[in-house]
Parts: structure tokens; sequence; C-alpha cells
């Protein structure tokens, strides 16, 4: 080893979603929205004067904290916003972990936050899920020096009832507790209101999934002024200029257009429920989706086998080779044509597998009998 080398840095780092750009594909691994963004995002790329990119956007990202804060009834020094949810829960763990007790978090969750602990010099321990892939809240009750829950749960798609976060608030009031809800406009109630009640709580949620701009980098945290002005502090320390200016005015108008949301949101829960159908009837099995994706595992057939076939005629889901969840494929609720793609080719497959299974038994059976000859 070189003598500078012993003073770098050495993480194992987060691994994300494969993009491919292959042509006639179906996308159905990294959880984007199939949907275009409001119509207004549309007519500020085409009408934005290009000389204010030679301008530096406002550090306070102000009209945006003034949109959220008035969209979640919150004041503007609730919200904090960055480049994208990484990016803010990348700030909050190098703002409120601290301690020398160790930050808990599930042990199948979003797989980002253990890099994050390790890049910061952060203890910490996971807390196994149960066999339904859900909170044991009791393990939550412990020393800690922070918890992080995403609700619902990636990659599980398992949203917890507010009860059970509240729970887990009420035994860690001295602790910052962190609610990553990229997912929760296709579940049930944010825990956005506890704030008010909590003030460890941290809430925070992206444009990438229901707002479908996960290309343009947005994501907001909320919480008590207090907590959202130790955010800006590092920030400011780090990178002052965090949001471009496109990105800023793109959001507002993504806030504005409440309805043009909800539809959106509408049109995937209707068919994520379509598709839940259609994998059942299939022989898969998956925990009561809160996202816009399903957790499946399938009766028969390994996951790595089915997400090979799917890979090689170009459906693209994700896979993780990890403890737990090694025989689960998650699948992104795409357009309907997508998923009737992947529904159909499903079918396909797995009729063949079975046919593939009744030969080699009757081939076995049959060079049985020979011996006996």
């Amino acid at each position: 080893m070189r003598p500078w080398e012993k003073n770098i840095r050495a993480v194992v780092p987060y691994i994300p979603g494969e993009q491919p750009n292959t042509k006639d594909m179906v996308k159905l691994n990294t959880n984007e929205n199939p949907y275009p963004p409001a119509p207004g995002v549309k007519k500020v790329l085409e009408n934005l004067d290009a000389d204010i990119l030679r301008l530096y956007p406002d550090p306070t990202i102000r009209l945006l904290v003034e949109e959220l804060a008035h969209h979640y009834h919150l004041s503007q020094d609730q919200v904090f916003v960055g480049v994208g949810s990484d990016d803010v829960l990348a700030t909050a763990f190098l703002t409120f972990f601290n301690s020398e007790q160790p930050v808990l978090f599930p042990d199948i969750t979003y797989s980002f936050y253990p890099v994050w602990c390790d890049l910061y010099r952060i203890p910490y321990v996971r807390c196994a899920l149960d066999e339904n892939f859900r909170i044991r809240r009791e393990d939550y009750y412990q020393v800690n020096g922070g918890i992080v829950l995403a609700n619902p749960n990636a990659p599980t798609s398992v949203y917890e009832e507010l009860p059970v976060i509240e729970d887990i608030l009420q035994h860690n009031q001295d602790s910052i507790v962190i609610v990553d809800e990229a997912y929760v406009d296709f579940a049930g109630a944010s825990a956005i209101d506890m704030i008010h009640r909590y003030d460890n709580l941290v809430v925070v949620q992206t444009f990438s999934k229901a707002r479908s701009m996960a290309g343009m980098r947005i994501g907001y945290a909320m919480g008590n002024a207090a907590l959202i002005k130790a955010l800006n502090d590092v920030k400011y320390s780090i990178n002052s200029y965090t949001l471009n200016q496109t990105a800023i005015y793109a959001g507002v108008e993504a806030v504005k257009d409440i309805d043009y949301f909800n539809r959106g949101i509408q049109k995937v829960i209707t068919t994520r429920e379509w598709s839940e159908i259609k994998l059942k009837e299939l022989g898969f099995s998956f925990p009561k989706s809160g996202a816009n994706f399903l957790f499946v595992t399938h009766e028969r057939i390994p996951a790595k086998e089915i997400f090979e076939a799917l890979r090689s005629n170009n459906i693209f889901v994700r896979y993780f080779n990890a403890p737990r969840i090694d025989n689960y494929l998650r699948i992104t609720i795409g357009t309907e044509d997508e998923m009737k793609r992947l529904i159909t080719f499903l079918t396909d497959y797995i009729k063949e597998y079975k046919n593939s299974v009744i030969n080699n038994r009757e081939e076995q059976t049959n060079e049985n009998i020979n011996c006996r000859r």
C-alpha cells in the first residue's frame, strides 16, 4: 500500500438499479412513475428563460419551500429541500446521528441506510422484521442514537399504520426519528401530522415517485423549526446552491396541480390491483403493497430464474441477492400495456416451465423402468 492510500475512506457503496436503454423494453426495475409529470412542469421547461441559468439559484429555495409549506399546512421554517430524498437523507444522517449509541433500522429496508452509516462512521443495529416483513415495535424500545423507518418499506412494499409509528415515537422521545415516506402517496396516511406533537420527528418525501420527477431530483424533509435549521446549517456548510433553477420552478408547478397528482396516484393503484390478481393466478404471493411496486415470490420457480428469463426478453425487474429476500422480485407498476406484456410473458414462461418439469419426470420414470428391466 502506498502511503497516501491509507488515508482514503473506503466504503462499500450503494448499488443503484440498472438503467437499461434498449429498444422495445419494459422497464419495471427502479420504481419510476410510468406517467409524465403535471402539465405545468412541461410549460416551465418550454418557457424557461435560459438567461437565468447564468445566475446561481436561490440557496434558500424559497419558492419551492413556500409552496410545500402551503400544501402541507406548515410554516416555511418547517421545510427543507434537497437534491432528491437521497440527498436529504444523507444530510439528515450527517446532521442528527452523532451519538455513540447505534442508529436502529430494519434488517430489510432501503440499502442506502447502512452505506451512509459506514460513510459517516455511525454505529447501527439492524432490527429483524418478522416473518411477514413487518416491524417488531418492541425492537425499537432499546437505547439508541436515532431511528430510521421507511414507510412504506422498500423493497418489501409493506406500510405500517400510524399507531405503530407513533408507538415507536412515544418510546424514543430523546432520539431523532426519521420516517422515510418515498411511497406513502400510494399507501395511506402520512406521519406529517405528528410533527406538531413530536419535536424529534423528521418526515422525508420525494418528487421521484408519485410526482413523476425522478429525473429532476427533488426531495424534502419536514419537522420542527430547530431540526430544519440544523439541516440547513449542515447544507450551507457543504454546498449552499443545491437545487438548480429549473428544478425549483418545475417543482412549484408539480405541487400546485393537486388534481393531476391525485389522478396519477389512482391510475397506478388501479393497475397495481389488477396486477395483483393476475400474479396470484400465476402462483405468485406477496405482501399487501403500499407502494408503486410489488414484492413477489413464486410458489415453485426460483426468483433468479424468473429475473433472468425476463431480462433476456427485455423486461427488467429488480432482483436482490441478499439474505431473506433472495427468492423475491421487486416489480414496479408500469402502464397497463407494460403490465399486460409482463403477465403475458410470465403466463407463457410458467406454462413452459411446468411442461419441462413434467417431461423431466417422465424421462426419469422411464429411465428407472429401464434400469429395473
